[in-house]
Formats: structure tokens, C-alpha cells, sequence
């Protein structure tokens, strides 16, 4: 699905030079879900980042669904991204003064489909996370839960190959985290999307295929 070929991301100031990635060497095939676990600040977001291409390597080479990236211009790796990465994070990044339905519909409208089409995926992703019932409500009105899980109807309102999970759990209780993990693993076992999950949490960790290890930019075993 996704392979970084001796990657290393190196950011730049007017003063200092931090290497958030070095030479990591790691690939996700079709179908996993696999967990990435570090300290904070060792390199775990970067590497996602590089994954769902919203970022370049300074040195090495991304390879998506057995193609290298580096020959892509920018609108070709936009497009890229929005059929087939899905991207999950830790804070919501819901739209407050949209709706529901609004908002998981957002990733559609990059893409030549009609309104009416729109709305028709819009409302097949949220009834998939469970929330049919709240399309109308806004961000606002709803639990920290359920906000997540509208942020994973618009991570998966295109359908995409792979999802990318940045800490989801991170901002709720073990209860809800569990039924946003157990989603995540629906979506893995029974439609056969990839999923990468990062966090902090071994007991998330443990319930995934394996677990890619991060630590000051390199990964150890």
C-alpha cells in the first residue's frame, strides 16, 4: 500500500535544523492495520504525513499502491490523496458553523460528483459510524465521541484504500475509545481498508497486527 524507502525529513528554521526522520525504512501492505508507537516529538506524525503525502522526504523515496511519488507534480499527488488517504486525527477539525452532513461531505467536493451524489455518501458514511440520526446537529451539539466519528465518516466518505489515525483516541475516554477502534476495525476487516493508527495507548497497540516503533526518528525494533 504505502512504502518509505530510506526516508529522512529534516526541517529547516533561520537557526536551527531538526532531523524529525532518519533513514527509516518501513512499508504497510494492502489490508493491515498497523499501530505506530514513540515518545512525543520522536517522529510519529512526520512519518504519517509522509504516508498520506502532505509532505515530501528531504532525502529517500515514498512509493503509494506500488508507484514512487517522486515523478508526481503537486496537482497529481492532490488528487492522489484525496481518492485514497482518509486522515483521522487527534483534534476533530470539524467545521463548527457547519452541519453534520456539511461537513463529512468536504472531501467530495475536490471531486466531479454531483450535490445530489454528495449527500448520498455523506449520509451512507455517517449511518456507517452510527449517526444517521444527528446529520443536522452541529459539531457543537455533539459528545467528544461523536464528533470522532463523524470525523471518520469524512475520512472514509471517499472510500479510501488507506486511513490514517492520528492519536483518534487521544482526546476521549477509554469507553469511547474503544468504540472508535472497533470501528476503525470494521472498516479494516470488513471492507479491507488499510489503517494506520498512531497513539500512545499499548492496550490499543496489542489489538492491532503489529506495531512500528519510532524513537528520535528512527525506527527500532
Amino acid at each position: 500500500m504505502v512504502r518509505l524507502e530510506q526516508v529522512s525529513k529534516v526541517y529547516h528554521t533561520d537557526r536551527i535544523e531538526t532531523l524529525a526522520l532518519d533513514s527509516v525504512d518501513v512499508g504497510v501492505e494492502n489490508g493491515e492495520f498497523v499501530s505506530v508507537m514513540g515518545p512525543s516529538g520522536c517522529g510519529k506524525s512526520t512519518l504519517l504525513n509522509l504516508m498520506g503525502l502532505l509532505d515530501e522526504p528531504s532525502r529517500g523515496r515514498v512509493h503509494f499502491d506500488g508507484q514512487p511519488i517522486d515523478g508526481y507534480g503537486d496537482r497529481a499527488v492532490a488528487r492522489l490523496r484525496n481518492e485514497k488517504v482518509g486522515f483521522v486525527f487527534q483534534e476533530f477539525h470539524l467545521i463548527n458553523d457547519l452541519a453534520v452532513l456539511d461537513n463529512v461531505e468536504i472531501p467530495l467536493l475536490y471531486r466531479r460528483i454531483s450535490a445530489r451524489e454528495r449527500r448520498k455518501r455523506a449520509l451512507e458514511a455517517l449511518d456507517r459510524v452510527g449517526l444517521a440520526s444527528r446529520v443536522h446537529h452541529y459539531p457543537s451539539q455533539l459528545s467528544g465521541g461523536q464528533q470522532q466519528r463523524v470525523a471518520i465518516a469524512r475520512a472514509i466518505v471517499g472510500k479510501p484504500k488507506l486511513i490514517l489515525a492520528d492519536e483518534p483516541t487521544g482526546n476521549l475516554d477509554s469507553h469511547m475509545g474503544d468504540e472508535i477502534l472497533q470501528l476503525l476495525h470494521d472498516l479494516n476487516t470488513g471492507e479491507g481498508t488499510t489503517v494506520v493508527m498512531v497513539t500512545h495507548d499499548p492496550r490499543l497497540a496489542e489489538r492491532t497486527e503489529r506495531t512500528i516503533r519510532i524513537f528520535d526518528g528512527r525506527q527500532v525494533q
